[in-house]
């Protein structure tokens, strides 16, 4: 051995290194079976002092043999050995030996594809769990074990790994050295020990009754755990139930333990239809789940309810020891609780109806049934019902003891026929039946339905239906002569028309009266003299017959007849035929298999079967055929050698032809040059080797960063060029080839397959190196070249320094349509030269140059003359000369009237600004005092309402782009409580159960399950989503739906989710990059885009909830504090206060608080002090009202407006109902005007009662929906046609200039100026306990793809990162606060928060605001603060870029508590039958695409779907209409 456990090279030391057959060794480093030279004598001498001497020739048998093996090392752990192998391919193999030194486990670790693994190899001598190895460009640290891929003991110890091992307190499988006190015995179990070891629990009782009382539990622990006894113990049942639980006294092995029984009230419910329950129970150890078992809670109580036909039956049979008591009709699980009666103790004892069978009744028709019974004397007497199902009960009687009769039974039926079964309950006692084990039925016939014709209808004799033919099916009657004959068969279709003269072709003939059962035809079918017989299990009576063929003596063409008492007769004829065969081409191929063969021959499209067979017994697929050939795919054969082809029809004998195929060895491919490539590909790579003569086809394909394979054209036996695939970054991957449909693969590969099949096919012995696209330019870089037709031309093209080492053939450079020949290529420079006139019309010509897929525009070549140019510059230049100096007068003479105008306004504006700076002091003070009352009623209170995380999804995820948008406030009919409270519960169809019958439901949670394993296969779904978006009819709506869906789907999997996500990404940057990167994630037009949205949502949903909710909450409640401050029109929404202007009230109404006492009737709370307006409406006053009383309930379950009547007491003895239209409302130009606090003159401290109303008034509506041509409240709508008739009040009030009240604007912008500040300033910081990992990973995301594409413009990734997280999200939010809390949002609250949500886009931009007295309001209210919070974004995209770089692991463990934190909170069965919607309405489309992607096609994807499909095509429509 040279060295310790690393073996370098053969130590060879004397004679031939033998095994212990004396054969040559094949193993090690590549030196097996050589004669040994006189240097190969010398084994170390090298390093050594003094050289060996070796007298006696080591012999050894080998324990492991295989292909390509570089190096060794070798490690011993316990009794197992662990022998490391490097490979020629860059792998290395783990075997595991066991004490016997047999080879217990394998595993393969791919190290760097392509590249030998040198033969030195190190264990890390700190930490021995990591091994160092080398290849070709590269030292790698390699893990010698991945035990955490185990999850469970069974697993980790049955997987046999030398290093691997079960640490029992931690529950996890590691290496020894990660447990903790390992080296102590018990705490670690090895693979030595077997899985028998492993921990395992029994629990005593096993099975517990629901009604009993127990003292505890008795836990029976076995396996390799330490002593319990001393650690802290609980028993877990789930959903955070614990118990205490404890160890009596020390013990190894088996050991006892003690456990108390969840609470009786903690029980979970029982599934429905079911008796019982299992329960999961776990022993938790220093917080961690060591051990697992589970137990049943049964309730002999609910057997009665579960089968109410057999409760008796079912309670004495059940698997718990359970009674029936027959006086009280229940089961028990205590006798004692039974009543003193006769009590069966067998289910043989049970009182129950027997089975008697009845004949078929029509509908309609009246009948007495017997029905016999057993054991039925305690109920003799007893008033009996007879029970047909639903609604159908009929009375009945007593004959003897052990008969009842049931008397005058009518039953209908409108199918052709329907089975009632009969059962006995007792009179008035609807639920308890007696037993019926074996029930009886009553079959019903409906001779009208389901019999179109005379065969059909006289056929159904036979299932003792008595009925007619009579110009249709009818009931016979009871003097009706029998049943005659039926017309003579009419035969419409037979199918095939031709077949072989042997026969043994399936006939189809489809037709009318048939025959009334198969007997009337079993001889009745000849062709000609020729009989068919028919098949039994293929017949449908009267319309269709599936017969095989006879034989026939020779070449015929006959009708079809079938004799069913009468005769018919087709009108096609049937020919027998001799078909023939001729030829075979290609005669050879590869024993790989996929050549297409074509057989030519005659007559080869007859019979109803054709097989092609290689060597008899191997079936050729994908067949085609016509009347003169067959061509079909040759399947992979295990030997060279020619087998014979056989032709067949309808499985008889071959037909004589004698064609044989020859199996060839397979085309062996030994290098490909260049081994570069532009990152766009298209480069032709010249592939060589052998054989290539066989190859029908040939595609090229590259791994991981490759895009699209590309066809390849074979040039002769020994040579194939391939076009290189274009490719996603800069790298080096390893090649695949595909000859004819299969991969190609050597020797080498083969053998590691047998090694580790899972493992095979990975690895490649061919890469290319994907380098940057070459970059050209000009001599002197310019973009326009100025040529006069019929000069000759010359262009001197630079290029970038590259390493792709491209020869002259592979540019192309062209002028227009014309190409540049070229004449000297070096490193930086290329000459061309055009000999052919580009025309000798003026114009631009593109100049592009060519590599490849690669096509860049480098300059424009101008033709033609500029002396036109010239006489056009000069006179455009005098017109506008001219209009300047017209201009310039205009300009002047207005600045004169503007500056006299701006004097007469500035006193005006001065006073004004300082009406605002108070008004702006006053309101802020005052809110201030309200906002502090409201926090600290927050913090008193229940807090903020915010909605549940499944309700904030369903909200963002479905706004109105999905098709379930209809069904997602489907809300109950509002009940009030006793506390006037509304007690709603917003539903969604995923979050509820999934609506179908229980007929479909099998069939339809199957095809779902195989459908979402698809979507789980991350080719498939990438496929599938491209596939739909490259459908024209595939809406935007449509994207937003499938995106949110699949996000609903993939809840669960968010690693899965978030991966597919970025290869969609990724492409989406591609397309952007190529056009403008700019505009990318700006709008939501593509599936991805929306996935981001949600994967956005669902990450910042803790973010919004801890730091932005509360901030956000308060700036809404201060927003609405502030409205209500002044007036609001209640018709046109508009009010005093706002922040958009559009929603200003432009009138200057003078508006008086009042502060009302107010009780609300009904309800538990005091009367309140309630502030309003004297200018509000009513419902204004009965809302302000409702929210006083209900501001620390949410808002869903308030009542509303409509609701309550508001009372005024005026006296003691006097009281008015108040409304907001009545008989006293007043009337001005036509139009009522709506009652207000000031109309009914309520006086300040008034006393108002508010009480429930049973009945909504509807006959007014809505306010906010009248119609303002015949109402208003503070301003009638302008009319110009009317204003001679207008009051000279309201005429001198016209003439004030509206835009004197948008200082409004400001007052309100100052007052809310601190909550918006703080919203802002949570939503742009960063807490350094719960940082956010998810904007942080996609930033970086972000950044590594604008690297591999070269996009160094900062600006860019600013926008880019704009796009994906504040305008993706927090604007949604800022202008949906629907989605965070349980409030009202009302228009006017709307249109505020579009302001603020401008105000926040215009910070997010780059773009310097150029903004003028023309521009919007929106923009101009916080111009002055954007700077600011433009600093404020800034920062906190540096904070986020300073952040530490998140690993994938890191990420997927974060996104993968995310998932189990809300776990099982939608229905995925929903979600997954509407995605399949999608896939139904494009599967043709979505088939094709499959079917062009290779690796789709390799891992035969789209027969899985097609499965999905077929599963599925029959029930989801049928059931979604049934339910």
């Amino acid at each position: 051995m040279c060295g310790q456990a690393l073996i370098t090279r053969p130590c060879v030391l004397q004679g031939r290194l033998r095994a212990g057959r004396r054969e040559p060794s094949r193993a090690g480093g590549g030196a097996g079976g050589s004669q040994l030279h006189p240097e190969h004598l010398d084994c170390g001498a090298p390093h050594l002092q003094h050289p060996l001497s070796i007298l006696q020739p080591l012999e050894a048998t080998p324990m492991f043999r295989a292909l390509g093996l570089t190096s060794v090392a070798v490690a011993s752990i316990d009794n197992y050995t662990a022998v490391f192998l490097g490979t020629v391919n860059g792998r290395l193999l783990k075997i595991s030996l066991n004490e016997n030194m047999q080879v217990v486990s394998r595993r393969v670790v791919t190290v760097a594809y392509g590249e030998p693994v040198h033969h030195v190899m190190q264990f890390d001598p700190a930490d021995s769990g990591y091994l160092y190895l080398m290849t070709s460009h590269q030292i790698a640290k390699v893990k010698v074990a991945a035990c955490d891929v185990h999850s469970t003991c069974g697993d980790c110890v049955g997987a046999a790994d030398a290093y691997c091992g079960w640490c029992a307190l931690e529950s996890r499988c590691t290496l020894q050295q990660d447990c903790a006190n390992s080296s102590q015995q018990h705490f670690w179990t090895s693979a030595s020990e077997g899985p028998g070891r492993c921990p395992a629990m029994t629990v005593l009782p096993a099975e517990i009754d629901m009604h009993q009382e127990y003292p505890g539990m008795i836990l029976q622990v076995s396996g390799s755990l330490p002593s319990l006894s001393t650690m802290e113990m609980a028993c877990d049942y789930g959903n955070n139930i614990r118990t205490v639980a404890r160890v009596p006294g020390p013990a190894f092995g088996h050991q006892i333990a003690y456990c108390n029984l969840l609470p009786r009230d903690q029980f979970p419910p029982f599934p429905p239809n079911q008796d019982h329950m299992t329960v999961e129970m776990s022993v938790r150890v220093n917080g961690r789940s060591i051990v697992r078992a589970n137990f049943t809670i049964y309730d002999c109580s609910r057997i009665a309810q579960v089968y109410p036909h057999t409760a008796c039956t079912s309670c004495l049979s059940a698997q718990w020891p359970c009674f029936w008591c027959t006086q009280q009709h229940s089961c028990v699980s205590n006798q004692s609780r039974c009543e003193a009666s006769p009590n069966p103790t067998s289910p043989q004892d049970c009182p129950r109806t027997l089975p008697s069978p009845l004949a078929p009744v029509p509908t309609g028709g009246s009948q007495n049934i017997l029905v016999p019974l057993a054991n039925a004397a305690f109920f003799q007497g007893a008033a009996l019902e007879c029970s047909f199902g639903l609604e159908e009960v009929f009375e009945a009687v007593w004959v003897n003891e052990s008969i009842v009769r049931c008397d005058q039974v009518v039953l209908h039926t409108t199918q052709k026929s329907q089975v009632f079964p009969l059962s006995l309950q007792l009179k008035g006692q609807p639920a308890r039946f007696l037993d019926s084990p074996e029930p009886m039925t009553a079959v019903v016939y409906n001779c009208a339905t389901g019999s179109p014709d005379c065969s059909q209808c006289l056929g159904r004799e036979d299932l003792g239906h008595l009925c007619v033919w009579n110009d249709g099916c009818r009931l016979r009657g009871p003097l009706q002569p029998l049943p005659g004959t039926c017309p003579a068969p009419e035969i419409r279709e037979i199918e095939p028309l031709s077949g072989p003269l042997d026969g043994g072709t399936l006939l189809t003939i489809r037709g009318r009266n048939l025959g009334r059962r198969l007997s009337d035809v079993a001889h009745g079918v000849w062709i000609g003299g020729v009989a068919c017989e028919p098949l039994p299990d293929r017949y449908t009576v009267s319309e269709e017959i599936v017969c095989v063929t006879g034989p026939a003596p020779g070449l015929l063409s006959d009708v079809v007849t079938v004799n069913a008492s009468k005769e018919g007769k087709s009108r096609d004829r049937f020919s027998y035929v001799l078909p023939l065969v001729h030829s075979l081409e290609p005669a050879m191929g590869p024993k790989a298999g996929g050549t297409r063969i074509t057989i030519h021959g005659s007559d080869l499209h007859v019979g109803s079967e054709l097989q092609v067979l290689m060597n008899d017994t191997d079936p050729c697929r994908e067949l085609m055929r016509t009347d003169t050939s067959v061509a079909c795919t040759v399947p992979e054969a295990a030997l060279a050698a020619p087998v014979p082809v056989c032709v067949r029809f309808e499985r008889r004998d071959c037909v004589h032809g004698n064609l044989t195929f020859w199996y060839t060895e397979n085309p062996v491919i030994t290098a490909i040059s260049p081994h570069r490539s532009p990152v766009s590909g298209g480069r032709t790579i010249t592939v060589a080797g052998e054989h290539f003569h066989m190859v029908q086809n040939v595609s090229m394909t590259v791994h991981h960063i490759g895009r699209e394979p590309t066809l390849c054209k074979v040039l002769n036996s020994t040579l194939i060029t391939c076009p290189s695939p274009g490719a996603l970054s800069n790298a080096s991957a390893p090649v695949d080839f595909f000859i004819n449909g299969r991969a190609y693969a050597d020797e080498l590969a083969v053998a590691e397959e047998l090694l580790d099949p899972e493992e095979a096919q990975q690895g490649s012995r061919f890469h290319l190196d994907y380098l940057p696209n070459p970059q050209f330019s000009t001599a002197k870089r310019e973009k326009w070249i100025k040529h006069h037709p019929g000069e000759p031309l010359t262009l001197v093209i630079h290029k970038e320094q590259d390493s792709l080492g491209l020869q002259s053939h592979e540019y192309q450079v062209k002028i227009g349509q014309v190409s540049c020949d070229i004449q000297i290529v070096s490193d930086r420079v290329i000459h061309c030269s055009v000999n052919e006139s580009l025309g000798e019309a003026e114009g631009q010509l593109p100049i592009t140059i060519q590599v490849g897929n690669f096509n860049q525009t480098i300059a424009t070549l101008q033709l033609g003359g500029s002396e036109t140019a010239i006489i056009v510059s000069i006179v455009i230049c005098s017109v506008l000369l001219l209009l300047s100096v017209v201009a310039l007068f205009v300009f002047c003479t207005k600045s004169r009237r503007a500056e006299r105008y701006w004097q007469k306004t500035l006193l005006q504006m001065e006073e004004m600004e300082s009406q605002i700076r108070e008004e702006i002091r006053k309101g802020f003070a005052e809110l201030q005092t309200d906002m502090t009352d409201l926090t600290k009623e927050l913090n008193r209170s229940q807090g903020i309402p915010f909605l549940e995380y499944k309700h904030f999804v369903t909200r963002t995820f479905f706004p109105k782009c999905s098709s379930l948008y209809e069904e997602r406030y489907v809300l109950p009919s509002q009940t009030l409580n006793s506390q006037g409270i509304s007690q709603v519960q917003e539903t969604h169809p995923l979050l509820g159960e999934w609506k179908i019958p229980e007929s479909c439901r099998p069939n339809m949670e199957e095809g779902i399950s195989l459908f979402s394993s698809l979507l789980n296969n991350k080719h498939f779904l990438i496929v599938f989503v491209h596939a739909l978006e490259q459908q024209k009819d595939f809406a935007v709506r449509d994207r937003c739906s499938l995106a949110s869906l699949l996000t609903i789907a993939l809840h669960g999997k968010l690693e899965y989710y978030t991966s597919i996500m970025k290869e969609l990404l990724v492409d989406l940057i591609d397309a952007s990059a190529a056009k403008n990167p700019k505009l990318m994630l700006r709008r939501t037009e593509s599936v991805v885009e929306k996935m981001l949205t949600n994967w956005m949502s669902i990450c910042m949903y803790s973010c919004l909830r801890e730091t932005v909710g509360e901030p956000f909450f308060l700036l809404l409640c201060a927003i609405k504090q502030q409205i209500n401050k002044g007036s609001i029109d209640a018709i046109t929404g508009k009010a005093r206060y706002t922040l958009n202007e559009e929603w200003l009230l432009r009138e200057n109404i003078e508006a008086k608080p009042r502060n009302l006492n107010v009780s609300f009737q009904g309800c538990s709370m005091d009367s309140l002090s309630v502030r309003a307006m004297d200018t509000d409406t009513l419902t204004q006053v009965k809302e302000k009202i409702l929210e006083a009383f209900c501001k620390n309930v949410p808002y869903s379950q308030w009542p509303r407006a409509e609701d309550v009547d508001l009372e005024w007491f005026a006296s003691s003895t006097q009281s008015y109902i108040l409304r907001d239209l009545d008989d006293t409302s007043v009337v001005e130009d036509g139009r009522k005007k709506l009652n207000t606090l000031a109309h009914y003159k309520i006086p300040e401290g008034a006393s108002l009662a508010m009480s429930l109303i049973d009945k909504k008034d509807n006959t007014l509506g809505r306010v906010k929906d009248l119609d303002t041509e015949k109402y208003f409240h503070l301003v009638p709508p302008t009319d110009e046609l009317a204003e001679p008739k207008k009051s000279h009040r309201q005429s001198h009030r016209k003439k004030v200039l509206p835009e004197i009240y948008l200082t409004r604007l400001l007052s309100t912008k100052g007052t809310l100026q601190k909550f918006l500040d703080d919203l802002f300033k949570a939503i742009l910081s960063i807490r350094e306990d719960k940082p956010p990992l998810a904007v942080k990973y996609f930033f970086d995301f972000l950044e590594e793809q604008a690297e591999k594409r070269g996009i160094s413009d900062p600006d860019t990734l600013h926008i880019w990162k704009t796009n994906s997280l504040p305008l993706r999200f927090w604007v949604n939010i800022l202008k949906n606060p629907q989605f965070v809390f349980d409030i009202d949002k009302t228009d006017h609250i709307d249109a505020c928060l579009s302001v603020i949500a401008q105000a926040f886009i215009d910070a997010c931009s780059i773009s310097d605001l150029q903004l003028g007295k023309d521009s919007p309001t929106n923009k101009l209210l916080y111009a002055k603060e954007i700077p600011e919070y433009r600093k404020i974004v800034q920062r906190y995209y540096k904070q986020i870029q300073d952040m530490t770089p998140l690993s994938e692991q890191e990420m997927n463990a974060h996104l993968a508590e995310e998932s189990r934190k809300y776990q099982n909170e939608f229905n995925t069965n929903v979600a997954m039958a509407e995605i399949y919607k999608y896939a139904k309405r494009y599967r043709p489309q979505i088939m094709a695409a499959l079917e062009a992607n290779p690796t789709a096609r390799r891992t035969q994807l789209q027969y899985k779907f097609e499965q999905v499909v077929a599963l599925l095509e029959d029930n989801i429509y049928e059931c979604y209409s049934e339910a």
